[in-house]
Formats: C-alpha cells, structure tokens, sequence
C-alpha cells in the first residue's frame, strides 16, 4: 500500500504537468504565433459582407436558386457543405447510386437551364472527396453565365467578365488549376447593379 501511494503523487503530479505543457501551453502558443503569422487564416479565412461574417474561402455553401452561380455538388449529411461531417460519398464508379446521383445533378442542371447545349463541366456533377469544396472550374462557372444572367435580367457579357475577374490563378502559378470561389464569386454579383 506504501509503494503505490508513493507512485501515485508522482503520476498525478505528471498527469497534471503533461495537461498543462500539452492541453493549455501548447495550444496557446501555436494560437497565438498563428494570429501574428496568419491573422487571416488563424480566423477561418472569414468573407465579410457589411462587416459581418458570411461565410469561409475555405467552404462551400449551398446555392439552389438560377440567380446564383452553384458550386460543386456536397455529400455531407445530413446537410450540404456540413463542415462537420467533412466526407465524400465513397461511392466507387461501379456503384449504381453513384450514376444515379450524377444523373439527378445533369437533369437539375438541364432543367434549370433547358436552352443550355453545352457540354456539363465534371466538376458540377461530382462531388468533392471532402464535400466541402469552395470553388468551381472557370468552365463550370461559364457554364452557369446565361442561366444567371438571365434569372437577374443582365447582360451575359457582364456575368461573363465578372467570372473571368473572380478567377484565381494557380497556387504560386503551378499548383491546381484555375479555379473560381463561389461565395465571392456570388457576393460580387450581388453588388452589380
């Protein structure tokens, strides 16, 4: 009994030593060098409209109605873009629920823009492997110019250029692609008048 009240001071007195270095020091620190290092970052990468927070660069949201550009299909549950259930459908290319969820997307995307011939980018049909992604390609975003343009009665040049200026390039002009960021791509098109 003498032995093992000696052994337990010294491993509680670690416990609580450990929780204070790893749980509370730690974090803090790394918090704070990432608020003087990446202030922007450290914050959630925060869109702000009006000075209050709209959403993330860094996740997607759930645009449904023709005056909005839409981005790439989610498979979190139990709703679109559910950052906390970050996942993908898992569904391989053999699974018929697979084809058959593609095939719902190409019809809804037909149905909303019937006039629409044009080819239907991949990325607007399949859903990212997080289910959270932010961007579309710039052909996908063309792809949605007249159905936008003609739900908010304005010019398909001026949705068109408002594309191409919302376009990011490469990360450092090599990594990725091209992409365009949904949510600013859509604040942006609220502010044209």
């Amino acid at each position: 009994m003498k032995t093992l009240l000696s052994q337990f001071r010294p491993a509680v007195s670690l416990f609580v030593l450990l929780t204070a270095i790893v749980g509370v020091a730690y974090p803090l620190l790394v918090t704070g060098i990432a608020k003087v290092a990446f202030p922007e970052a450290a914050d959630g990468s925060l869109i702000l409209k009006d000075g209050k927070p709209v959403g993330s660069r860094l996740i997607g949201q759930n645009f449904t109605e023709a005056k909005y550009f839409w981005g790439r299909p989610s498979a979190t549950s139990p709703q679109p873009y559910n950052a906390s259930a970050s996942s993908g459908s898992n569904q391989g290319p053999l699974n018929p629920a697979l084809t058959d969820a593609v095939k719902g997307r190409i019809e809804t995307l037909k149905a909303a823009d019937p006039d629409n011939t044009g080819p239907i980018p991949a990325d607007l049909v399949n859903a990212s492997a997080s289910g959270l992604d932010p961007h579309i390609s710039p052909a996908a975003a063309e792809y949605q110019v007249k159905r936008v343009a003609t739900a908010r009665k304005l010019d398909p040049a001026a949705v068109s250029a408002l594309v191409v200026k919302n376009t990011e390039d490469r990360q450092w002009s090599v990594f990725g692609e091209p992409r365009v960021n949904v949510l600013e791509l859509n604040i942006a098109l609220d502010a044209l008048r």
